[in-house]
């Protein structure tokens, strides 16, 4: 049985041990990230230079909410604009792989223009098993590179620290309880963002589409669960797909886009089952997201894949 307090105590034990010199915590705002920095942050204070890195791929309000709860939990906190950078890199990739990639390097550039900063040695990451589990090696085979360890370019000059390398996302949220973080249950997102939900080219105006269908998702997927009418998702979001139809507004042909909703319930991310929403919902959902991005997005559709053999994202 998982003990936390007696994990929470030795690592940040370990962490004492580790960081003898300024560090910096790559802090999304997410739980993984969250629990990593505030457990560093017990461990070494003054040390800990918190870097969270606005790539042009966050969702809605996303950045400005990740702010005020890092300064609530007391983290030297630095803001990097990077949306430029991440889309100019991106430009032109569209294979999963090379996206993921070229993401975890950009990600490692920006840490190591903040480690001339402040002469940091260590990077400390919120890297959850799975993370590592799907990102392959030796006999594991790659479903998919996660940025944060298949991503990782091999002449980086910092020196990585993962407390939370063994543990998988439920244990993840018991930690994140037990230090009183708000986001203890805040839906998983990927470290690439909404870059992994724009399934082919990257462009600033498709991704601002995707940041607008995931918004409508998580609206009416959350009022639906607070009039009762469903379990809240483990994770919930949409997709928008290479693939373009015929459609029609008003009396008007329409060539557009494809949004996929995806809603799963699981544990630990490792599995996952699609959850079962009611056609009302749905039906909100495509209203919303046909009206709101009309002209972009036409056609909406419900993803009832199970992980295996789908995976929970797309990309």
């Amino acid at each position: 049985m998982f003990d936390v307090a007696e994990f929470v105590d030795e690592a940040v034990s370990a962490l004492k041990e580790k960081i003898t010199e300024t560090a910096i915590i790559a802090c999304s705002g997410g739980v993984d990230s969250s629990v990593a920095a505030l457990l560093a942050n017990q461990a070494v204070g003054g040390l800990l230079h918190c870097v969270y890195v606005d790539t042009g791929f966050m969702r809605k309000n996303e950045t400005e909410e990740i702010e005020e709860m890092l300064a609530e939990m007391g983290l030297n906190l630095t803001v990097v604009k990077a949306a430029d950078r991440f889309f100019e890199a991106l430009e032109g990739v569209t294979e999963p792989e090379h996206k993921r990639k070229v993401i975890g390097e950009m990600f490692i550039r920006i840490f190591e223009e903040e480690q001339q900063k402040v002469g940091a040695k260590c990077l400390v990451q919120g890297t959850i098993a799975p993370d590592w589990i799907e990102s392959g090696g030796g006999v594991r085979d790659t479903i998919k590179s996660h940025h944060n360890v298949g991503g990782l370019p091999e002449d980086m000059t910092l020196e990585v620290v993962e407390p939370l390398r063994d543990l998988y996302k439920d244990e993840v949220r018991i930690v994140a309880r037990h230090l009183a973080i708000s986001v203890a249950d805040r839906q998983p997102f990927p470290g690439p963002g909404l870059a992994v939900r724009c399934l082919g080219e990257l462009s600033p105006h498709r991704v601002e589409v995707v940041r607008e269908a995931c918004h409508i998702v998580e609206e009416e997927l959350e009022a639906s669960h607070e009039r009762g009418e469903i379990e809240i998702p483990w994770q919930y979001f949409a997709a928008i797909l290479p693939v373009r139809s015929v459609g029609v507004h008003g009396d008007v042909r329409a060539y557009g886009e494809t949004v996929v909703v995806r809603a799963v319930a699981s544990l630990d991310g490792m599995s996952a089952r699609y959850s079962e929403i009611p056609h009302s919902v749905l039906e909100k959902i495509s209203t919303r997201i046909t009206n709101t991005v009309k002209g972009s997005v036409n056609r909406v559709v419900y993803d009832i894949t199970h992980k295996p053999p789908g995976t929970i994202e797309w990309e």
